[in-house]
């Protein structure tokens, strides 16, 4: 028995020397990508049969048995993967779907048959190749180009097991045994043909319209509740502030006021000269609408900056919002009296605040930090004295730099979202693993990156090494975008044109031009 491993051995090259002219093939698999007959075209043009089995109901008629709700996978993932898992989003856009949809339905026509579980027995997944010699691989998910190693998916690893005989007859036994049992299995043959057939068949142009709104907005719909979406009746829109912001602003607000209500924080992490407070502004306005209590949370040094746009100054380009938020500094959580910007803090109600933004909060991502447990610092008394405390507090962070070198940076202070209890975040995600594991391996992963060599370490290669489950959380809970997002998918001439960033010029100059006679 040998082990492919997907990464330095694949199963597809595994595939294409064993697959011959006659030969037979069966796979017991979760579902079936044209994508994958794409990778083996060449040899399965010229197989005998393929014989395939749904692992679990697929294309059955409604009248079949209902599925275990225990084991249930939703049908539109299986039966959709006909045309591309979400794992080869890449290959969809490319836009062969249509000559690859045609040929691969030519195809199994001619040689092949397809039978879907209908029971609710549990069927392994594995792939047989009969030619003279039987070769049995597994485990197999799904015929796909994950599984074929193609493409990484969201697996830690790949392996499958390339089974000779003897031991491969075990398998292509209870395979056949199974095929014939109608009380298991019913035929989808024609479904599937009819189904990959809507792939290239000509549509009218509102239909595809249609197709299209509904797939791009169908999971946020699903998901969609009027509780977490801004609540226009409050009139934050008919502010100064919200007039004074371009549409890319604009869009970030309303994103941001959905991640504070649905996730109980947001990181705006937009490039320098983004405007990121201007944007937090217009969310505070929408706060206050609603009377609740904001605290601005802010290094010393731009103080002036926020209690510009709340005090009644003729330099207040918002002053008709009449914005009353209360600003304090990051130094100030470790003190336990005097007064700070006006403000005497052995009275402050830090409970009592429905909203904090923090602005740079890297500051703050280095989490508990070293001390004892006995010496609170100013993340832990933020977290306990402000956010922990009295009424629910959403965190609003701005910080154009949230990560340094370490994903855990970013970790804690997202953890002052969800009040340092992970469960609080996980079971509102998508994610498949707990929020600290999805920070170990991403943690794991950069640092393997990080040792390749330099023409190897690419924006794109680490890109593909992260978990999807990563990309999920980012997407969940933070916004960030570069001036490049936005000349390419915002009009540009409101907003003008960048400064262009010049090269920095190196100059050398002498301390002094005065000659100096040493003799």
């Amino acid at each position: 028995m040998n082990v492919i491993d997907n990464k330095n051995t694949l199963l597809k090259d595994e595939l294409i020397g064993k697959i011959k002219a006659g030969s037979k093939l069966t796979i017991a698999a979760s579902c079936f990508s044209m994508y994958a007959y794409k990778e083996l075209k060449n040899q399965l043009d010229n197989i005998d049969e393929l014989r395939f089995i749904f692992t679990s109901p697929t294309f059955i008629k409604e009248s079949a048995k209902k599925e275990k709700r225990e084991f249930y996978i939703p049908r539109i993932t299986r039966e959709s993967g006909l045309y591309g898992t979400e794992f080869e989003i890449k290959l969809r856009n490319e836009m062969t779907q249509k000559a690859i949809a045609k040929e691969c339905a030519e195809w199994i026509k001619k040689n092949a048959q397809f039978r879907s579980n209908i029971s609710d027995s549990l069927i392994p997944g594995f792939l047989t190749v009969d030619n003279n010699d039987l070769i049995a691989y597994s485990p197999i998910n799904g015929f796909t180009t994950v599984d074929l190693g193609c493409d990484r998916g969201n697996n830690a690893f790949n392996f499958v097991n390339s089974i000779e005989s003897p031991y491969s007859q075990q398998y292509i036994s209870a395979f056949n045994e199974l095929w014939n049992d109608k009380t298991k299995l019913e035929d989808v043959t024609e479904t599937v043909i009819e189904s990959i057939s809507t792939a290239y068949n000509e549509n009218s142009p509102e239909f595809i319209y249609f197709m299209a709104l509904y797939h791009v907005f169908s999971e946020f719909l699903e998901d969609i509740s009027e509780d977490e979406l801004p609540n226009e009746a409050t009139g934050f829109k008919n502010s100064k502030i919200w007039d004074m912001l371009y549409d890319f602003q604009r869009d970030a607000v309303l994103a941001i006021i959905n991640k504070l209500e649905k996730y109980n924080g947001c990181i705006l992490a937009d490039s320098v000269g983004l405007g990121k407070t201007f944007t937090a502004l217009a969310v505070i306005k929408y706060f206050e609408n609603r009377n609740k209590r904001v605290l601005v949370l802010c290094p010393k040094k731009l103080a002036e900056n926020w209690n510009t746009y709340k005090d009644n100054y003729v330099n207040n380009p918002i002053a008709s919002d009449r914005l009353n938020y209360d600003v304090l500094f990051h130094t100030d959580l470790s003190r336990d009296g005097g007064y700070s910007n006006g403000l005497d803090l052995e009275r402050v109600y830090w409970g009592n605040y429905d909203l904090i933004v923090i602005d740079e909060s890297h500051n703050f991502r280095n989490g508990i930090g070293t001390h004892s447990n006995t010496q609170e610092n100013r993340y832990m008394r933020l977290m306990d004295k402000v956010i922990r405390a009295g009424v629910k507090t959403r965190v609003l962070m701005l910080s154009a730099t949230p990560v340094n070198n370490r994903f855990t940076d970013l970790r804690n202070q997202l953890a002052l979202a969800y009040e340092g209890c992970s469960e609080n975040l996980s079971e509102k995600l998508n994610t498949k693993k707990p929020i600290e594991e999805i920070f170990r391996q991403a943690q794991r992963v950069f640092n393997e990156w990080s040792n390749y060599p330099k023409e190897q370490r690419t924006t794109d290669t680490l890109l593909r090494m992260l978990d999807f489950d990563f990309f999920e959380l980012l997407d969940s809970v933070t916004i960030a975008r570069s001036r490049k997002h936005i000349q390419k998918y915002y009009n540009s001439e409101k907003i003008g044109k960048f400064p262009e960033r010049l090269k920095p010029i190196s100059l050398t100059p002498s301390l002094t031009d005065v000659s100096v006679n040493y003799g």
